[in-house]
C-alpha cells in the first residue's frame, strides 16, 4: 500500500513561507532560502531530492500553492516537483473550486470533495510508490491534524524569517518518532513516523 508523506521546507522559526508570499513571490520576502537546499545544494541534498522524486507516485497540494506553481513564472519544462528535476507526478489539487483556466491542464486534477478525498485518490493512483502531499503549510498542517500521514518529512532550512506561513501553529498535539535525520551544507532532512 502508499505511504502518505508531508514533505515540505521550513525554517528554523517554524514558517514555510516568508511574509507575504503569493504568485511572482511564492515563497514571501526571503523565503526563496528555504529551497536553496533543492535548487543550489550539495551531493546529499541532492541524493535526497532524487530519492523523493524517485519514490514519488501522486503529489497532492493545496489550490494556493497550485495558483503559485500554475502561474506563468511557476512551474516549467525545467523547472517543477523535484525543482530542477522537473518530474511529472499526477498532481492531485485539494479546491473548491476549481479554476477555469489551467496553464499546465495535463499535468493536474482537481479535488472538490476535500483531502481525505485527495488522500483515497492519490493512493489508488500510486501503486506501491509514495503519495506525497507538498503543501501548503496548511494543507500539509490538515493532512497530520486529520491522520491521513504516515511520515513527516521536513527539510529544516539555516534561516529565521521572524513571520509567514506557519507550519504547526494551532495544530493537534500527536506525537512523532524521529526514524531518519540527514544534513548537508544547506538543510537538515529530517524524517519522523507519525504514531
Amino acid at each position: 500500500m502508499a505511504k502518505v508523506v508531508a514533505d515540505i521546507s521550513v525554517s528554523l522559526d517554524g514558517f514555510v513561507t516568508g511574509p507575504e508570499p503569493g504568485p511572482g513571490q511564492g515563497l514571501g520576502r526571503g523565503g526563496e532560502a528555504l529551497h536553496t537546499w533543492a535548487l543550489d545544494g550539495d551531493a546529499i541534498d541532492r541524493a535526497v531530492q532524487a530519492e523523493t522524486v524517485d519514490a514519488t507516485g501522486v503529489v497532492i497540494m493545496g489550490r494556493t500553492l497550485f495558483d503559485i506553481v500554475d502561474a506563468p513564472d511557476g512551474w516549467s519544462d525545467e523547472m517543477g516537483y523535484g525543482a530542477g528535476l522537473a518530474a511529472e507526478p499526477p498532481v492531485l489539487v485539494v479546491t473548491r473550486t476549481p479554476p477555469a483556466h489551467v496553464r499546465l491542464a495535463d499535468r493536474f486534477t482537481f479535488v472538490v470533495d476535500g483531502l481525505g478525498s485527495a488522500v483515497d485518490k492519490g493512493r489508488a493512483m500510486a501503486d506501491d510508490r509514495d503519495v506525497v502531499i507538498m503543501g501548503g503549510g496548511a494543507v500539509v498542517r490538515s493532512a497530520v491534524d486529520a491522520g491521513l500521514v504516515d511520515e513527516v518529512r521536513l527539510h529544516l532550512a539555516p534561516v529565521l524569517l521572524g513571520s509567514g506561513t506557519p507550519l504547526f501553529d494551532g495544530a493537534v498535539p500527536r506525537g512523532l518518532r524521529q526514524i531518519h535525520v540527514r544534513a548537508s551544507g544547506h538543510a537538515t532532512h529530517l524524517t519522523y513516523r507519525v504514531d
